[in-house]
């Protein structure tokens, strides 16, 4: 039997009035649930009900707002093996890793949690008090990618919800199944209009960033729809978070830890299948020692077990979508016609479903589109370089700048050379190492503002100056 999801509106779980829409298994191409599509008009009220919800939510004390958080991530712990199955049938990644996702979300549930809120004092003196006060926005929309979907949902709306607003979820049509769980969890501990979830395939995304009564707009994604939710955005002056593409550099020092590197750079660039905004996505190997960690690489890479994400010895799922799964073929085919060596994978598996091996390829021009553009999947191109001023230019010469890293010997020397990425985040000798109490974001056209730490948990609010005359 296929499960049919609603949406919720006013704490109220809601048919859509259009025609459902369908969510499929990247890894078998089975319908596994419908979903409700959400009308304009339908999104007002779910705006009206959050708008009204506000009143109340936003003097609710800081204490009962972080019980609140804990009481839902002690019921996201008790689900947890459903929201995992969830995720593994709805984007394909292994269970195990969808596992880690639930996890994860609970860990940043808690941190939101635990987070104060500040009230900074500017001066004090005989004569006056200046304080610095921060007060919630009112309604926030979030909007949310299919390649993490519970983890992401959780990064937008706790932190919205710990500082005092009233929220809109919008998830990914192709993966809404997780979220809905997570705003069905989040229902039964906030007032009716706090959290509400609108889903559909088309134009309601447009309607959240064109809303008059949204105050806000936290959304992950790529950069020409992020581009597009800014324009949106503009009429009414919304506030803004938009964590877009990536295209992540890492440079590889001589001298470097081959196996060990190689470890490490295969867990950066291949997680969920490369489809993460700061995997490692480009590679720049010193000559001497390109040959070596590009077989270590491929060694690694033969070492997978691809399939379906439910079967226990999976180690690496599907791409998620068809969209997605014909850009890395494209990618892939134009550098092999340009001469690129395919060191392994390459080639769309012949079976049911997204499926697609990990892939190196080497003898790469820096100018090949799969090193330009975000392949966004179970790809790495390894370009060689002899003048490290040269991997330097050539790591930042990329419209975006979200994340980078540095490997070598020697990490005060790498450090340095990581100081001079463009990225909004640089690492040295890891990569893609998030946690919720540093701001990440992105430069360049990865977007702007940041999420985690108290710098994201203030994205979320507006400042008031309280001026004091004694």
């Amino acid at each position: 039997m296929i499960n049919h999801y609603k949406l919720l509106i006013n704490g109220q779980w809601q048919e859509g009035a259009d025609q459902a829409f369908e969510v499929k298994n990247p890894s078998t191409l089975e319908t596994i649930a419908t979903c409700a599509n959400a009308t304009p008009e339908q999104l007002d009220l779910a705006v009206e009900a959050a708008t009204e919800a506000f009143k109340h939510w936003r003097n609710v004390s800081h204490a009962e707002k972080q019980q609140i958080l804990h009481r839902i991530a002690d019921d996201v712990t008790e689900a947890r093996d459903e929201i995992a199955t969830l995720i593994v049938a709805e984007q394909g990644k292994p269970l195990f890793l969808a596992r880690g996702e639930v996890e994860g979300g609970v860990a940043w549930l808690r941190y939101a949690a635990d987070q104060e809120i500040p009230v900074e004092l500017v001066e004090e003196t005989a004569e006056k008090r200046i304080e610095l006060h921060r007060k919630p926005l009112g309604v926030v929309a979030s909007i949310t990618p299919w390649n993490w979907p519970f983890m992401i949902a959780v990064w937008h709306i706790a932190p919205a919800l710990r500082a005092g607003n009233t929220v809109i979820s919008k998830p990914s049509s192709l993966t809404p199944l997780s979220t809905i769980k997570l705003v069905e969890i989040i229902n039964r501990h906030v007032p009716q209009g706090v959290i509400n979830i609108v889903t559909g395939e088309r134009g309601i995304g447009s309607a959240i960033t064109q809303h008059s009564a949204i105050q806000k707009i936290v959304f992950t994604g790529s950069t020409p729809t992020g581009q597009s939710v800014m324009r949106n955005a503009a009429d009414t002056l919304k506030r803004l978070t938009l964590e877009l593409g990536g295209n992540d550099a890492a440079i590889v020092l001589p001298g470097t830890d081959i196996n060990k590197t190689a470890a490490g750079v295969f867990a950066a660039a291949f997680l969920n299948m490369g489809q993460t905004c700061a995997a490692l996505k480009r590679l720049y190997v010193h000559e001497s020692e390109y040959e070596a960690l590009s077989a270590a690489l491929v060694r690694i890479c033969q070492e997978q077990v691809v399939g379906d994400g439910f079967e226990e010895s999976t180690t690496f799922g599907p791409v998620q979508n068809q969209a997605q799964l014909d850009l890395i073929i494209d990618l892939v085919e134009d550098a092999r016609h340009h001469g690129a060596n395919i060191m392994c994978g390459g080639e769309r598996l012949n079976r049911e479903g997204y499926f697609f091996p990990p892939t190196i390829i080497t003898d790469v021009s820096n100018h090949s589109r799969v090193v330009k553009e975000e392949q966004f999947g179970p790809v790495l191109p390894i370009i060689k370089y002899t003048d490290l001023e040269d991997a330097i230019a050539m790591a930042n010469d990329c419209e975006v700048g979200l994340g980078g890293s540095v490997w070598g010997p020697d990490s005060n020397a790498a450090t340095v050379v990581a100081s001079r990425l463009e990225s909004g985040v640089a690492w040295v000798n890891t990569h893609a190492q998030i946690q919720p109490n540093t701001p990440f974001g992105g430069c360049k056209m990865s977007g702007f503002g940041v999420e985690f730490g108290l710098e994201g948990l203030l994205e979320f609010t507006s400042h008031q100056l309280l001026y004091l005359s004694k």
